[in-house]
């Protein structure tokens, strides 16, 4: 990792840049607006817990490499979970946020393939909510598996379902939404899939009530609920309960258990030397 950062531009705020760039498809003001949201966002919380506990039950051998971190939500979730974490976020608003305001040690600002990481050099690599925003999920699929180790491990979370696609996904810029087939289909080549679940399951019929029967129906271009309302900002009696009932989902995750119905994926897979 030294010899990647002796290569990389290192900024007043302790950020290590790349000279070279590349267009990604996520809305401009997309990390500020999470991060308005990611501390009392029980979405948010939820999905760090089910990350770190699939972790914990699958150890990276060395850091983990947090591709599209964003504002570092989860990459402070690995690191303060006990294990080590890289954030890797091309917009600069998000690796400022990681850096300053999550106290996150290393911050790189810049995409993965701008990086140039040598070939079977990374123990472990993190992809969360990120590879439906690519064109190409192969393309970026096949770069992970030629910068890991024999061996590595590729952790990611994806959106689920093509049946509640919806404005949000519109909004977003994902490019599509997974299930287990395609999931199989894109990693078979190159990874072992070595543990799969479904997770927020408690949310599936509400984001098809909500989000994708409007959409589908009347072409409505907003969620009926409003963001704060969705992420439990407001931190109500509904907010309180969905968090009740998540902690369900955790306690099977961390049994190494897998769930069979849910709003989002959740993968390990290891690259097949």
């Amino acid at each position: 990792m030294q010899e990647i950062f002796s290569k990389l531009n290192l900024d007043d705020h302790g950020i290590y840049r790349s000279k070279d760039t590349s267009s990604i498809a996520y809305p401009t003001v997309g990390n500020q607006d999470c991060f308005l949201l990611e501390d009392d966002s029980y979405w948010f919380k939820h999905r760090n817990r089910c990350i770190t506990s699939v972790i914990s039950n699958h150890t990276p051998s060395g850091p983990i490499i947090d591709v599209g971190g964003g504002n570092g939500y989860v990459t402070r979730g690995i690191l303060d979970a006990g294990f080590n974490a890289v954030l890797v976020e091309p917009g600069l608003s998000g690796a400022t946020n990681g850096k300053i305001k999550r106290e996150i040690p290393e911050v790189i600002c810049a995409t993965f393939s701008n990086i140039n990481f040598k070939a079977s050099s990374i123990s472990a690599i993190g992809c969360f909510d990120v590879i439906e925003h690519i064109e190409n999920d192969e393309e970026i699929i096949d770069d992970f598996f030629q910068k890991l180790k024999p061996g590595g491990l590729l952790y990611i979370t994806l959106p689920a379902h093509k049946w509640l696609w919806s404005q949000s996904d519109v909004r977003a810029q994902h490019y599509r939404r997974y299930d287990r087939k395609q999931v199989e289909k894109l990693l078979s080549k190159r990874f072992e899939i070595i543990y799969f679940t479904y997770f927020f399951s408690l949310l599936l019929i509400p984001i098809f009530i909500f989000r994708a029967l409007p959409y589908r129906l009347m072409g409505r271009k907003d969620s009926v609920l409003s963001r704060k309302t969705e992420h439990g900002t407001n931190k109500g009696i509904i907010a309180k309960l969905i968090n009740y009932f998540l902690r369900r989902e955790i306690k099977k995750l961390r049994n190494g258990r897998s769930i069979t119905y849910g709003a989002s994926c959740l993968i390990v897979a290891r690259k097949i030397n």
